[in-house]
Order: C-alpha cells, then structure tokens, then sequence
C-alpha cells in the first residue's frame, strides 16, 4: 500500500446509514412492491455515493463502500447460501441484543452457487471513486455464528468448515477483479480465543492462494453497540502475531488502551491498525487525545506499521456523530504526523 501516507487514517468497514436510506431499507423488506430494480440500483448507489463522499470529506486516506450494501456486516449474505432455512425469532421484545439476530438453520449442504455479490459491491464502488479502497469480508467462522447444524453440520466448527471454501473463492475473486486490500472480519473468534491453533489453520485455509494485502479484523463485537465476550486479546497471543495476514486490526479506544503492549508481539513486517476511537458511546474524542493514544501506540511499534481506525464499524452510530468521530480521529492523525516530520 505504497500510495498511503504515514499512519493512514482509515475505517474498519461500515459507515451509518443515512436516515432516508434506513426508511428505504426497512419499507423494501416490509412492502417489496414499492419498488422497482431501478428504485433499488439508485437508492443502493446513492447510499454509496454519500457514504464515500463522508469518509473523504472526513480525511480517511484509505475508505470502504460503507457497507451500504449489505445488512449489518454479515447478515444479508445468508440470502446468498443455498441449503438454509430461515428460524422464527426466539425473542422480539425487550432490551436489544444479541440474540435478536437472524438466525438460521442448516437444511442441507451450504453452497453459494452465484457468490456472495462482494464483486457486485466492489464494482458499484469502484464505479464512484478512484480513492484507495479496501474491501471488508466476514469469515466463516464469524458468519457460521448466526447457523445451526441442524442433521446437515455436527457443530460450529463442520459449519465453518464448510463455509470456508465459499468465502476463500470470493476473496479471489474480488483480487481478480482488482482488490488489492481485502479485510477478513472474524470478531467470533475474538469472543472464544480457546482453540487459538485451529484457529490459525482456519485462517490460514481461508487465505489460501489469495495475493492481496491482508488485514484480519478482531473486535469484541458492536451489535446495537454492546460487546459479546470478554474484551481481552491476551490469551490469543502470540498466536495471533503468527497468522498469515499483514495485518490486525484491533480495538483499543473503548478499552482505554488496556493490552496496547501487546503490539510489540506483532513482529515486522506485520502492522496493526490500531483502533483509537470508540464507537460505542456519543461522546467526540478531541484531537489531542486520539494523537495522546497514538504516541503511545508508537513506544510499542514504529509508524510504518500502523494504521488508525475507529474501535468498529459506524454502523450502530448516528451519522451525525460518526462524521465529527471520523474527522476527529483524522485530525489527531495529523497532529501527530506533523510531530514526526519535525
């Protein structure tokens, strides 16, 4: 990523659905007969569009489509697996959680005979903007939480397994197609770091043959803004410095710094993009104390190694608010910066 400035400032993946988009969004599913392909095409592009426009505005040297095109991070590509039968919500009322996701059931093999639509999504992108792009994708053991096994998989794990070829064939597609920064999403395993080998193999097979610029994004989940395992990274490493990936992306802001040490594990040449804003809550870190916790990132790893990100994707903030979180955070960027070149 030779084209990148110093310390690129940059999001995880998701940006916050404008208003008008999320009421298009939810009246599409509740009366699908409002809306014809080409309502949809623009709706989708304009959605993009903005989305794009707001990262740049911001200052992010590196953006992503937003996500616009998906539902939350993972969820709408379970419409693109074949062998699955969606399962009645359990509970609809009360407190929002985790357990108020899509879930689904495995009726029989999982396949994805027309993709995941991660090329359809790169190309509505690219078609905007010549800006750097990297492109977010969940992995499979991530994606296999929202599955169960049914009489078809015995666990998780023989879901992830199988999942596993379906997401490395779209990752090769998206480098043939021109992707040269591709981000694997697997937060689950940072929720359940107790088999930290296989785990390395998994991530390991999902990568396989991809030739790309590899970032492996583990968060402690964001879903309506609540974590959903212990937030430590400790008992992952040293595995974690071990995977076959340039890059973690790891959340620190909402943590208050807590385990930064462990960035002098991460031996060259892999980086860290270092997550220095937190997403989670309403309040806009000034720029001083995003360049405050950048300095001390750098006592553990040289700037040539490091990128900055939001903690998460924007998807569960206010618009309003993610825009002056993302500027914010490039700002505190340049303070720094401007420190180095002195």
């Amino acid at each position: 990523m030779s084209s990148l400035p110093l310390l690129p400032a940059t999001v995880i993946g998701s940006w916050s659905f404008p208003g008008w988009y999320a009421k298009f969004c939810d009246d599409a599913v509740r009366q699908p007969e409002l809306f014809g392909s080409d309502d949809r095409e623009e709706a989708v592009r304009d959605a993009v569009r903005l989305a794009v426009d707001d990262q740049l505005r911001a200052g992010a040297d590196l953006i992503t489509d937003g996500e616009m095109q998906r539902v939350d991070f993972n969820l709408g590509f379970y419409d693109s697996l074949e062998g699955l039968r969606p399962l009645p919500p359990a509970r609809r009322w009360g407190p929002p959680a985790h357990d108020q996701r899509s879930r689904y059931l495995c009726v029989g093999p999982l396949s994805a005979p027309r993709g995941l639509g991660l090329v359809e999504e790169y190309r509505r992108v690219r078609a905007l903007t010549t800006a750097p792009l990297k492109v977010p994708v969940p992995g499979p053991f991530t994606l296999a939480g929202c599955l169960q096994g049914g009489e078809v998989y015995r666990d998780r794990m023989e879901i992830t397994k199988a999942l596993l070829p379906i997401v490395n064939r779209e990752l090769k597609a998206l480098v043939q197609e021109g992707v040269t920064f591709l981000q694997l999403d697997e937060p689950s395993f940072a929720c359940r770091p107790d088999r930290p080998e296989e785990f390395l193999d998994l991530i390991a097979r999902t990568v396989d043959g991809v030739h790309a610029f590899l970032s492996l994004h583990m968060c402690f989940g964001n879903f309506r803004g609540r974590a959903v395992g212990q937030r430590s990274y400790r008992p992952l490493f040293p595995y974690l410095a071990q995977a076959p990936v340039q890059q973690l992306a790891l959340e620190f802001a909402s943590r208050e710094m807590a385990e930064i040490e462990l960035a002098r594990e991460i031996r060259p040449p892999m980086g860290v993009a270092v997550g220095l804003v937190d997403v989670k809550n309403t309040w806009i870190e000034p720029p001083e104390l995003v360049a405050e916790r950048l300095r001390t990132v750098l006592k553990y790893i040289e700037a040539e190694r490091v990128h900055v990100t939001p903690d998460c994707g924007f998807s569960q903030t206010a618009r309003f608010i993610a825009t002056k979180k993302l500027a914010a955070m490039v700002e505190g960027v340049r303070l720094v910066r401007q420190q180095l070149r002195s």
